[in-house]
């Protein structure tokens, strides 16, 4: 049976982020699930977003380069 792909596109529960209620997997620099309201991708301050640090994969972003953080400051 082929793999069914997910549609993020639509909403099913009516959020305002369709994929915002995805499980997405989180890393440990991240201040808040992916999605979250007030949230946005940012450039990870342990390896400037390279993914990489001296000893090899960045422990804050998993070796994305990127974190997930609180936007605005409002």
């Amino acid at each position: 049976m082929p793999e069914k792909k997910m549609d993020l596109t639509q909403s099913v529960a009516g959020e305002e982020d369709p994929g915002a209620s995805v499980d997405m997997p989180s890393a440990p620099g991240d201040e808040a699930p992916r999605g979250t309201p007030g949230t946005g991708e940012n450039v990870c301050p342990g390896c400037g977003g390279s993914g990489r640090i001296a000893t090899g994969v960045c422990p804050e972003c998993n070796g994305t380069g990127k974190v997930t953080t609180g936007i605005g400051g409002a």
